[in-house]
């Protein structure tokens, strides 16, 4: 499998089909965004049909998910190229490592139904972990956690790992059981590891009572409706096949195929485009985090949970932006199952990359812009990651898919109005009524006149106050217009039962 280390330094974005409730995420509308995502399209098209020309690719299908929907999804090439069979949406490749995340939001699940905990020993439910030597005296026991967050301490195996997906159980535990080999203690720092991954299965059909397999496609995949993707190459629908090639010097050969076995939680999964894009929307639909009912096959707070930066994996200063010169630095933690990263420009996205001798994949989603982007080949660890990277940048960049507004809670509502009212005229019953204890003696209610003196005199008569922007439940900013200009108000509520008003800022805009 390749790192995904190696496609940290970028931004992807495709567009899946939706599983769940759509939401604004823009203050444009939705008609906008969209029209601003299509005129990009042809540009990325163009990327994609030149990347498959230069590097052979027998077939590629991307496709890109905005708002929930499948807005774009192209397929090009052969699946077969020996039947001269076309690749579709309902074409089935092998992701490879892609799969992890679909193990890892297992190992959630059954932590949610209290049947582990993230911070278990792993030598609890399998019992040849007991039997392995740790690194050093001080190492703390191996952990779920360690397992899906990639700080087992094992070291990086993609060369060896790629060819253990067959692997039978009686293997697996006879190689643990007979000793392993750590290149750093457990949860000292995130180095790449199949092997880790291989284990969380078996943790996961420990708990489960079932194969980790039939785990997470009757409670992951069938609830999101991912009905045409599998494990087992052999089921496939008749014709619907992608199969794997390398490409030798003037010509595709065909790479042997790996059956499903106990190792393929690293990178066993076979699934189409079409399928792919109800998985990218399901992630998108977790955030923000609010009150409608919960729909998906895990809760929202844990998918949330996925994301979240766990093991710092890198620090990219020569990233750029989508036009390939602007630096744009970006740093990267491996999270559960998933690859988190934020650039120079505070745009988080998440995903994950896949290889395989015979397949290359990528996918990658900005959930504060609500937009993902994913690419599957049939050509043994095709190239797709860079320029998928690229495309879900050109998105987020010039497409201007500015991140969707925060909702503004009732209280920050309410404070609104009575912090326009308070910095204009400080009347001392509505302070008394609203100011945090800090407020006053941080500056006392005299020098505050004077102080607000100071920054709305410039601007003349208030003419309106406008709307407040959260930048979360209980801090916000508005502006005060004037006859003359503007001045923006920030202010901050305390965590009391009824929050209060603890930090006031007024800053002149510029002219």
């Amino acid at each position: 499998m390749h790192r995904p280390s190696r496609l940290s330094l970028c931004s992807l974005v495709f567009i899946v089909g939706s599983v769940a409730a759509v939401h604004a995420y823009a203050q444009a509308p939705a008609a906008s965004r969209g029209e601003r995502v299509a005129a990009l399209l042809p540009e990325i098209d163009k990327m994609y049909t030149e990347l498959a020309a230069k590097e052979h690719l027998p077939g590629l299908v991307y496709g890109v998910v905005l708002d929930g929907k499948l807005v774009h999804m192209r397929p090009l090439g052969l699946a077969d190229v020996e039947r001269k069979t076309p690749v579709t949406g309902s074409t089935e490749f092998r992701i490879a490592s892609m799969s992890k995340s679909f193990v890892a939001m297992a190992a959630l699940k059954l932590r949610d139904a209290g049947k582990l905990r993230l911070d278990d020993p792993v030598a609890d439910y399998l019992p040849e972990v007991r039997r392995v030597q740790l690194p050093t005296s001080d190492s703390p026991a191996l952990t779920i956690r360690h397992l899906t967050t990639m700080t087992t301490g094992l070291p990086e195996d993609n060369p060896w790992g790629d060819r253990q997906m067959a692997v039978p159980n009686a293997r697996l535990e006879q190689l643990v059981g007979a000793g392993l080999s750590f290149s750093n203690a457990p949860g000292q720092t995130f180095e790449y590891s199949n092997l880790g991954y291989i284990l969380l299965g078996k943790v996961v059909s420990k708990v489960s009572g079932m194969r980790f397999q039939d785990y997470v496609t009757r409670e992951i995949l069938r609830p999101l409706g991912m009905h045409n993707t599998r494990w087992e190459y052999t089921q496939a629908a008749p014709g619907k096949l992608a199969l794997g090639y390398r490409w030798d010097r003037d010509h595709w050969e065909a790479e042997p195929i790996l059956h499903d076995g106990d190792g393929a939680a690293m990178g066993g999964l076979i699934t189409t485009a079409d399928d792919f894009a109800r998985y990218v929307a399901f992630h998108l639909d977790a955030w923000p985090a609010r009150n409608d009912p919960e729909r998906g096959p895990l809760r929202r707070a844990s998918v949330r949970e996925m994301h979240l930066p766990q093991a710092f994996a890198g620090l990219s200063t020569k990233a750029t932006l989508s036009d390939m010169t602007t630096p744009n630095p970006t740093v990267s933690f491996y999270s559960h199952g998933l690859v988190w990263q934020r650039d120079s420009r505070n745009v988080v996205s998440s995903g994950h990359s896949g290889g395989l001798p015979g397949f290359g994949s990528q996918y990658r989603f900005a959930p504060d812009h609500g937009v993902g982007v994913f690419a599957f080949t049939n050509l043994r660890y095709g190239p797709v990651y860079g320029p998928t990277a690229k495309a879900l940048a050109m998105l987020v960049e010039r497409a201007e898919l500015g991140p969707r507004p925060i909702p503004v809670s009732s209280i920050l509502a309410t404070r609104h109005g009575q912090v326009a009212q308070l910095v204009q005229s400080w009347d001392a019953a509505l302070a008394s009524a609203i100011a945090a204890d800090n407020l006053f003696l941080d500056r006392s209610r005299e020098d505050w006149i004077v102080h607000a003196r100071e920054k709305l005199g410039p601007i003349g008569k208030i003419t309106s106050v406008g709307p407040i922007k959260a930048d979360n439940a209980l801090r916000g900013s508005f502006p005060l217009v004037g006859e003359r200009g503007r001045v923006d108000v920030a202010f901050t509520l305390t965590p009391e039962r009824e929050p209060k008003v603890q930090e006031i800022t007024l800053t002149p805009a510029k002219q």
